[in-house]
């Protein structure tokens, strides 16, 4: 009986494995950079209605 299963090595099957491991990781820390960006919407959004009531009453 010819038992063909096993033709991948084992450093094979590590690497495949630590590739996708470090994909995922790469994921996550890009959903982590956009949560950040996302959080910060609002104090930039602050700024620019700030920077425009300056504008509009002549501070700046």
């Amino acid at each position: 009986m010819n038992d063909t299963r096993a033709e991948l090595e084992v450093e094979t099957l590590l690497k495949i494995v630590l590739g996708l491991i470090a994909v995922l990781l790469v994921l996550e820390i890009i959903s982590m950079a956009f949560a950040i960006v996302s959080m910060l919407i609002p104090v930039i959004l602050l700024v620019m209605a700030v920077l425009i009531v300056l504008w509009l009453l002549d501070r700046i």
